[in-house]
């Protein structure tokens, strides 16, 4: 991917897309992707608590949100955002995620002291730079940003961990390609909308929810039964601890949905058997992409 991605003009009409990074992270990449043939209007947010309150606050009409990677987990922080947030997830993108070293043009790794990405990155390019030992690296906010420092502060000896749309953009040149250990590196983004009316989503045919059991024997276990009995096809289960009851536990699930089953359905057959049921979401499953 060149800078032609961002070459679109504006319309005033144009949707815009809060996503957490500057211009050239991965979550542009993801949104250019996905909103494939509109013009859209990219609103950096410099952390996701800004981005959930841009689309809160519909300063923007949607966002992409990071929720899992397929190598390092899932972002836990952003699983509370999706709780606490007045919005709805209306979409799903899996980015294969390629990971590069970049400098200022004419250096060799021989010359870097330091590299700066954010620390997912970082953590998906361990075993590149254990043969580097001279280098140090240090975590920052955003991929794109430790990109643009490089070119705007001059740094001579410093390199950054991003994409090849960043490097283009800050003018950077990429002495090392593909350096992220696995090569089936993806990355889970969420868009979201604001009270987003679920019934206007087309061809749904995946669910989002979150939802607390009683504390006692099998509890957990009556929901996932249900789930396989309705053929409900258990895609991701997180559960993370809720604020002010010791050892009791929030959970987060994803899943398809069986023929013959509607979204609706669904939620209505699992309902009884929780507590404090939320639903976060019912949208088309996201395709996995490359760039």
């Amino acid at each position: 991917m060149t800078q032609e991605i961002i070459s679109e003009k504006k319309a005033e009409t144009a949707l815009s897309v809060a996503i957490q990074g500057y211009p050239g992270a991965f979550h542009e990449i993801a949104s250019r992707l996905y909103f494939s043939g509109e013009d859209l209007d990219i609103v950096p947010a410099h952390t996701f608590d800004d981005l959930v309150r841009m689309v809160d606050n519909s300063e923007t009409d949607t966002a992409l949100m990071a929720i899992e990677n397929s190598l390092e987990g899932s972002l836990m922080y952003n699983y509370r955002l999706l709780y606490d947030g007045n919005f709805s997830i209306v979409g799903e993108v899996y980015l294969r995620i390629k990971q590069n070293l970049m400098t200022l043009p004419g250096k060799k790794i021989e010359d870097l002291t330091e590299v700066r990405s954010h620390p997912m990155a970082i953590a998906q390019c361990r075993d590149f730079f254990r043969k580097h030992p001279h280098i140090r690296l240090v975590e920052t906010v955003d991929t794109a940003l430790s990109a643009k420092q490089i070119e705007d502060e001059n740094l001579q000896t410093v390199g950054a961990i991003a994409s090849t749309l960043a490097a283009d953009l800050y003018n950077l040149e990429i002495i090392a390609p593909a350096i992220e250990t696995n090569k089936l590196n993806y990355t889970r983004f969420l868009v979201l909308r604001r009270n987003e009316g679920l019934e206007e989503v087309e061809n749904i045919n995946k669910v989002s929810v979150s939802f607390a059991v009683s504390h006692d024997v099998g509890s957990l276990q009556k929901v996932l039964t249900i789930m396989a009995a309705y053929n409900m096809n258990l895609t991701k289960i997180q559960s993370t601890p809720i604020a002010g009851k010791q050892w009791e536990y929030r959970f987060f699930v994803d899943f398809t949905l069986g023929e013959h089953l509607d979204w609706q359905q669904s939620i209505d057959a699992l309902k009884p058997l929780t507590a404090d049921f939320k639903v976060l979401g019912a949208y088309r499953k996201g395709e996995h992409l490359e760039y």
